[in-house]
């Protein structure tokens, strides 16, 4: 029988109870049952509110936890779940640390190598390394788009 209330739980588990109706609204956590109108819960929901939480941490968006709850077949074991999303997500910031590592290089030469006046001069510079590398670009693109494809392919 469920006894918990909304603000019993959000005060458990360190949340706003707009935060466990949101939860509630968009399927990821199962209806409460009510007992006089209030939401009521057994302590079930602690658990599932701890992965969620855990989930957040870790840079999983709401969408991509729904998949660990919604998206196998219910014969999935949990570890099995956990480590494709782990892959897909340590992917994901594989690719992101190859672009602070651009952009760090590319801060560190700019306060090395700048050597502009003004900011026209500056300006003209990248405008003018922009043209240089726009006959990059399509291959880059393609490459990109190619990744993106064997990705969507191993999912």
């Amino acid at each position: 029988m469920p006894e918990l209330t909304i603000s019993e739980v959000a005060r458990q588990v360190g949340l706003q109870a707009s935060a466990i109706r949101y939860y509630e609204r968009i399927g990821l956590l199962p209806r409460a049952q009510r007992m006089s109108g209030q939401r009521r819960y057994d302590t079930t929901i602690l658990y599932r509110l701890a992965i969620i939480h855990r989930a957040q941490e870790l840079g999983f968006t709401l969408s991509e936890i729904r998949h660990l709850f919604f998206g196998f077949r219910d014969i999935t074991r949990p570890s099995e779940r956990w480590r494709t999303l782990s892959q897909r997500k340590l992917a994901e910031l594989d690719h992101l640390t190859d672009g602070i590592k651009a952009v760090r290089g590319v801060l560190k030469k700019l306060t090395t190598k700048c050597q502009c006046d003004t900011l026209d001069q500056c300006g003209k510079r990248i405008f003018q390394s922009m043209n240089r590398d726009v006959a990059a670009r399509p291959i880059l693109a393609r490459h990109r788009h190619r990744d993106k494809y064997r990705t969507s392919l191993r999912t």
